[in-house]
């Protein structure tokens, strides 16, 4: 092999490189924006039942305003919260007022009988469960995304192309461990 047949080697299997780091670098992307879209689809599946909820235990406990008043103000700040930080604060909030609404429902025995109440719950509580899974999924995904974003040489290419670390979706450790709940 002549030096320019090495050299033009040299620089073929580093173009190779760079573009299987690149391609590797926007499917790592690709996954951890899916994995926020899967998030999204339960975060409003959450806010639709919650309307629902709501006006069930109302038929039962018209007295208990405030505490309607706190639910359908926590998801509506949290249906228009922006970004990881704000919308993972605004589910917290959320999920300590339904925390409430099921404290709520516990005094009202009829309430706790109802199909339509004990069949919104069990929805919740599946949605809940749903929203735990598409959590861990997106932070695993945002987790190998920023990884490789770090790591050399891929973070060489990754600043070359303007790659940015993703934020991880946090929830705070009391609202996973007291997932609302209602005992009969």
């Amino acid at each position: 092999m002549t030096f320019t047949q090495i050299i033009l080697l040299i620089v073929v299997v580093v173009v190779l490189w760079v573009i299987l780091t690149y391609n590797r670098l926007i499917a790592f992307r690709n996954r951890a924006k899916e994995a926020w879209s899967d998030i999204d689809v339960q975060l409003k599946r959450r806010y639709n039942l919650i309307p629902n909820l709501v006006e069930t235990v109302k038929g039962y406990a018209a007295h208990e305003r405030e505490i309607f008043e706190k639910v359908t103000q926590a998801r509506a700040q949290a249906m228009g919260a922006q970004g990881l930080k704000e919308r993972g604060e605004a589910e917290n909030a959320l999920s300590s007022t339904l925390k409430s609404l099921f404290a709520v429902a516990e005094n009202y025995p009829d309430l706790k009988a109802s199909t339509n109440f004990l069949e919104l719950q069990r929805e919740l509580r599946d949605t809940e469960d749903k929203i735990q899974a598409a959590r861990r999924f997106y932070n695993t995904n945002v987790r190998d995304l920023n990884t490789k974003i770090e790591s050399f040489p891929a973070n060489v290419i990754a600043s070359l192309f303007n790659f940015k670390s993703m934020e991880f979706f946090q929830v705070e450790e009391n609202a996973v461990r007291e997932v609302p709940q209602v005992k009969f």
